[in-house]
């Protein structure tokens, strides 16, 4: 089980990581906004996922039971949401403050171990404008590099 909250871009996911009020949600709500066709956006799982590896080599990402289509929303309370019941979960996203944004890539990506899966990690602030286009590009490109393999 991880801590944080989970989107998918078609199949493929991103976890969302940070502090209480880091922006998990709030970020997770705008990119659930974006309209795509090709790479609709959908709610994994917010607060808790489920982990598993997969016969890939990859990631499963799924909703603990008792979580599954809720999601905790600042001023409004738990709202019931259409959710994915499964995804690769591709990329983590570490929520930091504007100033522990990298401008650039680092020479050596961090990665984090799951399940013995190496996944990318970066790093966004919550609240830009265009962090969940960011989120939707860092699951894109995940996503690409893993089909090269």
């Amino acid at each position: 089980m991880l801590y944080g909250t989970c989107v998918a871009f078609g199949q493929n996911a991103i976890l969302l990581r940070g502090r209480s009020g880091a922006g998990k949600s709030d970020l997770a709500l705008r990119c659930l906004a974006l309209q795509d066709p090709k790479f609709p956006p959908m709610l994994v799982s917010d607060d808790q996922v489920r982990v598993a590896p997969d016969a890939d080599g990859g990631v499963t990402a799924a909703p603990p039971e008792r979580l599954a289509g809720k999601m905790e929303v600042r001023g409004l309370g738990i709202v019931e949401m259409p959710y994915l019941p499964q995804a690769r979960l591709m990329v983590i996203c570490d929520l930091v403050p504007d100033e522990e944004v990298p401008r650039m890539l680092p020479e050596q990506p961090q990665t984090a171990s799951v399940v013995g899966a190496s996944l990318p990690i970066i790093k966004l602030a919550a609240f830009h404008p265009s962090s969940a286009l960011k989120v939707k590009l860092a699951v894109l490109a995940a996503s690409d590099s893993r089909v090269g393999r």
